[in-house]
């Protein structure tokens, strides 16, 4: 694990409604900073803000205050074509549902976010193999994924959220939709990615053994991050 800060968050707050008597504070000051190469659980209740604190992390959302630095550059103030930049080639995101392409094989939906960056061809489908290789899916790069597992389905996605070398990588109950023990199976090969690449990961689960694994475990409570 690097001392160097990959994603921080400081003071973030954030409310609903704002200015009118139906106003909702979801966030009221959070903070947290995550080292290359760390896993961090984030764990509360559902409708807490856990997921409205990933989207500002990950730039598909904004603060009413507070500030997000991803790799030490302020993100706060960015236009928006700036702000698709850094979430397109620095943010990877992994939903509870995979979200893979379904008209696109499994190395497909890796290659695509490559092109879009620039990335030839033959080095974008160079990568996404060994990506597949690295989480034990490497035999199924060929299928579409209406053919693979739920626990494949979700090994994919995390690949092709890794596809473009990003330095944060934001998990929003990533094995929430599966068994125990292909929750367990897609947790190793998440962490696997998270040490070979130097992620700083930022994961939000319900799930309390796969959370206790992680290099810390923070709550969302009232508002704000504190440490477990």
């Amino acid at each position: 694990m690097s001392d160097m800060i990959s994603l921080e968050l400081d003071g973030i707050e954030k409310a609903y409604n704002k200015g009118t008597d139906k106003e909702v504070a979801v966030l009221r000051g959070a903070s947290v900073a995550i080292k290359a190469g760390e896993a961090v659980a984030l764990v509360a209740p559902s409708g807490t803000g856990k997921s409205t604190l990933l989207h500002i992390a990950g730039l598909l959302d904004t603060a009413d205050a507070g500030a997000v630095r991803i790799g030490g550059e302020e993100m706060t103030g960015l236009s928006d074509r700036r702000r698709t930049g850094v979430r397109r080639r620095d943010v990877g995101f992994v939903y509870q549902f995979h979200h893979l392409l379904p008209e696109f094989t499994a190395e497909e939906n890796i290659v695509l976010p490559q092109l879009a960056e620039g990335v030839a061809q033959s080095v974008a489908a160079g990568h996404a193999r060994a990506l597949m290789e690295s989480v034990g899916v490497g035999g199924r790069a060929d299928h579409r994924p209406a053919a693979l597992s739920g626990g494949e389905q979700q090994r994919v996605a995390f690949c092709r959220a890794l596809a473009n070398r990003p330095r944060v990588l934001l998990a929003d109950e990533p094995t929430g939709n599966l068994d125990p023990e292909t929750s367990d199976t897609v947790f190793e090969a998440m962490m696997t990615l998270v040490r070979e690449t130097g992620l700083a990961a930022l994961i939000a689960t319900h799930n309390m053994e796969l959370a206790a694994r992680m290099d810390r475990v923070l709550r969302l409570q009232d508002g704000r991050i504190v440490c477990d």
